[in-house]
């Protein structure tokens, strides 16, 4: 390329140049921009069954704290940390020498005590005999007699003493009393414990679980007040939904209400007890329930993602016949999953509710829609 033959030539081709191609570039003159596209979806009228949502907490039917019951030192930890466990596992052994020692002991006690019953049965015997033939004074079968009761006595006593050394033998082996997940042992093998040492480690049962809620005197007294039209029954489902939004695939059944209302709240606590084969509810965690009450009505149903939510309230977008925008403000109903939200007032069924693509239309604008499961990224 040709250098410049003047600065001042050079400064002028190089405003010109963008010029040019900027020219070349811009739409020609009356040439419309593109209409913004959305994706739009059907409102549609589905089965929906009134319900309520709260919020409640997962608890453990059973949960046990294994302790100790005689003292020693641990010889043998047999599970691992947060593992299953079914009823009767063996947990941990504490020495058993010295019990089994005290057991022999008093078996041996046992021997002796039943030796002198045999010996004075013997000379009881003997001294009825002697009786008999005005051989020896009264007073000493008697006395003979009563050493026979005492030597009986004597073998009662052993026996107690043998069947206490073998509960406290037994008890070196702590075993699991309930199935369920043990947690983290506190003493390690070779520790001294006994029954003030407090936990060794906890088990908490996983399936079933309870699941329990506060429920406001409001929805108690609509609930009661349906079932008495409804003539004094009502068909109640119970779901609970987990952290990802889904609903839970095994319903629960209400098996206890508390007998008096929190006064500091005026709610009622209900229990439900959910199956949890699976695991995923676990005790202590947060859980949403839904009730279900009553039979399904017919509902406008869209997806909750059309929503927006200002100061003149819950309002969705629609498309028009001629493909313009409106703004419609909606009232919301009872029901809906998955992502979806009942509307009962405010939209008619058919018409084309914007899901994709709110933020960057206006009402009055014209666009072009696209059915959401036709849209790209649906």
């Amino acid at each position: 390329m040709q250098a410049c033959r003047s600065f001042r030539w050079c400064r002028r081709a190089l405003v010109i140049t963008p010029l040019l191609v900027l020219a070349a570039t811009a739409p020609a003159q009356g040439q419309e921009a593109p209409l913004p596209a959305v994706g739009v979806t059907v409102a549609a009228t589905e089965d929906v069954t009134p319900r309520d949502r709260f919020t409640g907490r997962a608890e453990a039917i059973d949960r046990v704290e294994l302790t100790a019951r005689v003292v020693g030192f641990i010889e043998e930890r047999l599970f691992e940390q947060g593992a299953l466990v079914k009823e009767g596992d063996l947990l941990f052994v504490i020495e058993k020498a010295p019990y089994q020692a005290i057991l022999d002991q008093r078996k041996a006690e046992l021997a002796s005590a039943e030796a002198e019953v045999a010996t004075a049965a013997s000379q009881l015997s003997r001294g009825e005999e002697l009786l008999r033939g005005n051989n020896i004074p009264a007073a000493e079968v008697d006395e003979r007699r009563a050493r026979k009761l005492v030597a009986d006595a004597g073998v009662l006593e052993a026996q107690a003493a043998i069947q206490s050394a073998e509960i406290d033998l037994g008890y070196t082996d702590i075993t699991a009393p309930i199935s369920g997940r043990i947690g983290r042992y506190t003493y390690s093998i070779g520790a001294y414990v006994g029954p003030d040492s407090g936990a060794l480690a906890t088990i908490v049962s996983q399936d079933p679980l309870y699941v329990s809620f506060p429920v406001s005197q409001a929805i108690l007294t609509e609930v009661r007040q349906e079932a008495l039209e409804q003539g004094g029954q009502m068909q109640v489902a119970v779901r609970a939904e987990l952290p990802t939004g889904e609903l839970y695939e095994h319903p629960g059944t209400i098996d206890f209400a508390e007998v008096e209302v929190d006064a500091g709240t005026d709610t009622l606590q209900i229990r439900a007890t959910f199956p949890n084969p699976d695991e995923l509810l676990t005790p202590g965690q947060f859980v949403n329930v839904i009730i279900e009450r009553g039979e399904p009505l017919q509902a406008i149903v869209i997806p909750a993602a059309s929503l927006l939510v200002s100061q003149v309230g819950t309002q969705v977008l629609v498309v028009d016949d001629d493909d313009t925008v409106e703004a419609r403000t909606v009232t919301l109903g009872e029901g809906g999953e998955g992502g979806d939200v009942v509307v009962s007032d405010g939209l008619q069924e058919g018409e084309r509710v914007i899901v994709e693509g709110i933020q960057k239309v206006r009402p009055g604008q014209q666009v072009q829609a696209t059915p959401i499961a036709e849209a790209p990224g649906a």
